[in-house]
């Protein structure tokens, strides 16, 4: 019987604070105008509206008309994807990476069945976009780069910045999924030079259901989707006025507690690093240092990954064995395979993603529970006594 629950699965989602829930409450009961009237009501809705893109600009060192409230990340990434090249349809060329979160993988596939060329870069064993491999793969008719800033299931933090210095001075528009860093690890859009910025406020222990792009000043793109005025005709559709003022309560909060959390974040992180990889035929995976600060994912060798968060889960654990939106595949994580892992390696992959809430206690629990259960995995299993 559980008897306790340590949530190590904030790459998932992150439970709601306080402070963010108490901002959303009032445009949720009282303060329920439609932000696009003109009355009372709906100029209280607007103000808030308003305030809060001037929070979520100032956390991203953008300005303000620069963001566009959509209801998550992979909205964000459609817009910004589909948006760009919706101006020369048909005609063109995309670069991407093949560990790209789905929201960016497979609208990119869809791209490519409309006419564009698409290249899907590899990366390295620590999963890490080479910034020579995608000046290489160039051409006179890129228009748009696309790389993700953090990777969701191993944590590698790619050369944003670089990237988008090149994407700059080619003229070529560029995109990150930035899901994974923000509210995380640093975020400028200037010094990092990019001219699109994905985000999703659950992701940085804000509300569900609602997130945000930034666009580049001068950044022209074609609305995908038809209706309303809202979001300057961008995302067209009534503004989800609670959920947009919880969103930049909570990066706002996050942004601030960024050092403190970081330091902490790491010790547990590195302890737990250490620790698990010195157990028998266990591999992290991933950049060892270039790394999200509450990211672990490790391979045990010889057993399935199922199996073991199932386990973890009566013992009070919830854990990931990579993203939640592809959880009910039974096949291997696609960012594991790009970075070289066999099948059966792949499969015995465990992702921690410790948050705000985690503490070195919940780390002892872990260690305490979690040997146990993979020597008893280890014992019903046909491979781990072939290999023994």
């Amino acid at each position: 019987m559980k008897n306790r629950l340590v949530y190590m699965d904030h790459a998932a989602t992150s439970p709601l604070r306080e402070e963010a829930l108490e901002a959303m409450l009032p445009y949720l009961k009282e303060h329920f105008g439609n932000p696009s009237s003109l009355h009372t009501p709906g100029r209280e809705a607007r103000k808030a509206v308003n305030e809060a893109r001037e929070k979520v600009a100032r956390a991203l060192n953008a300005e303000p008309e620069e963001i566009y409230f959509t209801s998550g990340g992979t909205e964000s990434n459609n817009i910004a994807l589909w948006g760009t090249v919706k101006k020369s349809p048909g005609r063109g060329h995309i670069i991407t990476s093949a560990i790209e979160h789905h929201a960016v993988l497979d609208v990119c596939k869809d791209i490519e069945k409309s006419g564009y060329r698409v290249t899907f870069l590899p990366v390295d064993r620590y999963g890490l976009v080479s910034v020579e491999d995608v000046a290489a793969a160039i051409a006179p008719d890129t228009v748009l780069i696309s790389i993700m800033m953090a990777n969701n299931e191993v944590g590698t933090i790619q050369p944003i910045q670089e990237i988008g210095a090149l994407a700059r001075e080619r003229g070529i528009v560029f995109h990150t999924d930035a899901v994974q860093a923000v509210g995380q690890i640093p975020v400028d859009v200037k010094k990092l030079k990019v001219d699109l910025l994905s985000l999703s406020a659950h992701k940085f222990n804000g509300p569900k259901g609602v997130g945000a792009l930034y666009v580049r000043r001068g950044s022209a793109l074609t609305p995908i989707f038809r209706g309303g005025g809202q979001e300057r005709k961008l995302r067209p559709g009534t503004e989800n006025v609670a959920g947009i003022v919880g969103m930049a309560r909570a990066l706002e909060l996050a942004v601030e507690e960024l050092p403190e959390k970081t330091r902490l974040l790491q010790e547990m992180r590195d302890r737990l690093i250490r620790e698990l990889t010195a157990m028998e035929a266990v591999t992290l995976n991933g950049h060892p240092t270039r790394r999200l600060p509450g990211n672990v994912n490790v391979s045990f060798h010889y057993i399935e990954g199922e199996s073991l968060l199932l386990s973890l889960d009566l013992q009070g654990v919830a854990a990931s064995s990579g993203s939640a939106c592809t959880s009910g595949s039974l096949d291997p994580s696609h960012v594991l395979l790009a970075m070289g892992l066999d099948h059966q390696t792949a499969h015995g992959s465990l992702r921690l993603s410790l948050g705000r809430g985690n503490s070195h206690e919940d780390v002892d629990y872990l260690l305490s529970v979690l040997p146990p259960i993979v020597k008893r995995l280890r014992e019903m299993s046909p491979a781990y006594h072939r290999h023994q």
